[in-house]
Formats: C-alpha cells, structure tokens, sequence
C-alpha cells in the first residue's frame, strides 16, 4: 500500500513536466510564427532617403588652347619728348596760342612775340642794303670806265688799282648788307614759335609779358602722342621676348590697352639685375580721332606705374570655372560628383587663369580628369561625402540676381 502512494507523486511530477515542456514549445513556435511576417515586411520596406546636404550646378572640366603670359611691372613715358625754346633774344611774349593738355599739328603758332623792335632793325638793313646797292652801281660804273680808259695811258696805275678796287668793296658792302638783312629777317621768324611736331603739350614755362633769352624753355611735349610702357623683367625673361611680340597693358584705373615690343634693352642693370622691354602703346583702330588724341584719351600718363602681360603664344590645358576651385589650408580643391550623388573632395594643382565670354577659367594641371563631373556652384559650402542635389545650371541677369541665385540654392 505504501509502495502505490509513493508512485502517484512522483508520475504527477514528470506528467507536469512534460506539459510546461510542451506549452513553452508551443509558445516559442508561436512567437516565432508571429516575427516571420514583421521580418519579411522589414525587409521588403525601402531604406530611409537622405537629404541633400545643398543643391548645386555641375560642369566638366573642358579642354583647350591657353594663352601663355609672361606677367611683368614697369613705367608709362613719353616715346620722346621734345623741348620747345626760345630762339629770340630779349623779346616780350605777346601771345601765348596752347596750353597744357593741348593736341597741336607740326607748324601750329604757339607762342607771338612783340616784334617792333625787330621791324625796325629790319628796316635798318633793308635801308642799308640800298645803300649799298647805289654805291656798288656807282663803283661798277667807275670801274667800267677804268678799264676802257687803261690802255690809253690817261690814268695812271694806281688810279686804275684805287676804282677796281672800290669796285670790289661795293660788292662785299652790298653782300654784307644783305647778310644783315637775312639776320634780321631771321629774328622776325623767331618771334613766332611754331610746333616742331605733331603732340600733345605737357608743361609750359612760358608766361604772357615775360622777357625770355635765347635758348629758354616755353613747352615740353610728347612728340607724335606716343606712349610707351618700359617693362622691367628679369635676364631670363628679356631671352624670351623679341620685337614684335604682342602686350597688354593694364592701366591703375582698370583700363586695357594693346601694346607690341620696340626694342629689348641690350643692357641689363648691374644693382637690380632687371632688363627693360619698350611696349609701344598702339593707338586704338577704331578710334576715329587722331593718333594723337587716341592717344591722348587714354588712362594712361606719363609716369604712371603699369603692370601688363606679354603674349607668348599658347598651349594645350584642361581648365575648370574659378568658382569650382575652394581655397582651404592654402591648398586648392574641388568636389568630384559620385554615382550615388555624393561629393568627393579632390585636391589640385592649379596654374594659369584667364578670363573670356564663359567667364573666369583656372588651369588645372594635376588631380582631374577630362571625363570627371565637378560642382561647380556652391562647392565652398560642401564637405567631403556630403550628399547633393543636383540643378540646371541659370544665367542671372546681373551679379546680385547670381548671388541671391546662389543663398537660394544654399538655403535648399
């Protein structure tokens, strides 16, 4: 009887056992059963979209003939200047006909004289010359008379010597009278200085009423309104440029001008080891005006410190926009557009830049590709890996349209 009670116990324990184990694997198959489904829907449920970091333009670098320029500094002078003086003596200035600024021809009356005196010194030898002239007609008729008369014997030798002489004293009177009048003839020109070439005037010394003497300075003036730019390059440079070789030339103020080489200086200056170029400042061909005041209208002057370019033909060069290019730690980058729509920064090695109808253009000698698509607005916004929306590329009508274009596109 005791062995039957101690059985039930024990047959209850492992019958309860074998149901927990029997609910808990009913329970797991059913929980599994349940995930199934919230896995296959997370699975077939697409990623989350990144945003755009910015919205952008892009472009590819384009490649062609590049202008090579050799950059150099240097002074605007007159190609020469000319010194107007006074070639009369003790004379009063009665008129002045320019000034300073002025575009005069070669012969145009500059400066008048007062010439009274002059007149009557001219009257004076015009009157001696008369006299001269009767006294020479009487010595000649003596001496004409003379020479009929020598052989009769009626004069004597010394009388005959004294009227072929006092014939030939008349002549040298008569030529010396003469002389004196062309002399005198001479100071009436000079009391109208006339322009010795075509230019501009730049100084005058003379003043209205003043006496001046012989050789006093009255104008300074560039001769033929030629200007010229004197470039001062370096020894290996003046090797490089000959005569001929096309300039441009860039005034304080901005403004451009076409210049072509003279000369080469054939020296070289021992302190600064520098060599000058002389750039011809050619007039502008579709100036209707004269050379001279071409010329004259320009942004250019006399001492005028200029830089400019000499044109040394071209090259072959794969060039980017400038604004592509992001300046950062002194190095230069741009940002290559990735097939996911996120950016790269690449680093480059930049050289010449030049500016034409597309805009400014930078040179890019290393780190791109011919086939690679860059950012090309708002590339100084963007990190390396940020994502990107990309735009058509707009042309604003002016330069605040392009950068309120530009926060626009930074805003998005």
């Amino acid at each position: 009887m005791m062995k039957l009670i101690s059985r039930k116990p024990l047959s209850l324990s492992l019958a309860g056992m074998i149901a927990v184990g029997a609910g808990g694997v009913w329970l797991s198959t059913a929980s599994n059963a349940a995930d199934e489904p919230a896995k296959a829907a997370s699975a077939s449920a697409p990623a989350a979209k990144v945003k755009p970091a910015l919205t952008v333009t892009t472009t590819k670098a384009s490649s062609g003939n590049l202008v090579i320029k050799l950059a150099a500094n240097g002074s605007v002078a007159a190609w020469q200047e000319a010194l107007i003086g006074s070639e009369a003596t003790g004379l009063r200035i009665q008129e002045l006909h320019a000034n300073i600024g002025d575009v005069v021809q070669r012969g145009q009356l500059l400066v008048s004289f007062a010439s009274e005196t002059v007149k009557a010194d001219l009257a004076l030898a015009q009157a001696s010359l008369a006299e001269a002239q009767a006294n020479l007609a009487d010595a000649a008729a003596n001496a004409e008379r003379t020479r009929a008369l020598q052989t009769s014997g009626a004069l004597s030798a010394q009388q005959v010597g004294q009227y072929l002489t006092a014939e030939q004293t008349a002549k040298a009177r008569v030529e010396s009278a003469k002389a004196s009048v062309e002399a005198q003839q001479l100071r009436m020109r000079h009391t109208r200085v006339l322009a010795p070439d075509s230019g501009i005037i730049t100084a005058r010394a003379a003043t209205l009423g003043s006496v001046v003497g012989n050789g006093a300075e009255l104008f300074r003036m560039i001769r033929q309104g030629r200007l010229e730019w004197r470039a001062e390059v370096t020894a290996s440079e003046m090797a490089k440029i000959v005569p001929g070789t096309e300039a441009i030339v860039t005034a304080p103020g901005g403004t451009q001008w076409k210049g072509k080489v003279r000369v080469v200086s054939p020296t070289v200056d021992a302190q600064t080891r520098m060599g000058l170029v002389y750039v011809d400042l050619v007039p502008d061909a579709n100036s209707t005006a004269k050379p001279q005041a071409a010329t004259a209208s320009l942004a250019f002057k006399p001492g005028m410190y200029a830089k400019g370019e000499f044109v040394m033909g071209s090259s072959q060069a794969l060039t980017i926009p400038q604004q592509a290019v992001v300046v950062r730690d002194g190095f230069s980058y741009a940002f290559r557009l990735n097939a996911d729509g996120r950016v790269t920064q690449i680093k480059l090695q930049t050289g010449r830049r030049v500016s034409n109808a597309q805009g400014d253009l930078v040179e890019v000698v290393s780190g791109l590709n011919a086939d690679s698509t860059i950012v090309s607005s708002g590339a100084g916004f963007l990190n390396d890996g940020d994502t990107v929306k990309v735009v058509a590329a707009t042309k604003p009508a002016n330069a605040a349209a392009a950068s309120a274009a530009t926060v626009a596109a930074a805003k998005n």
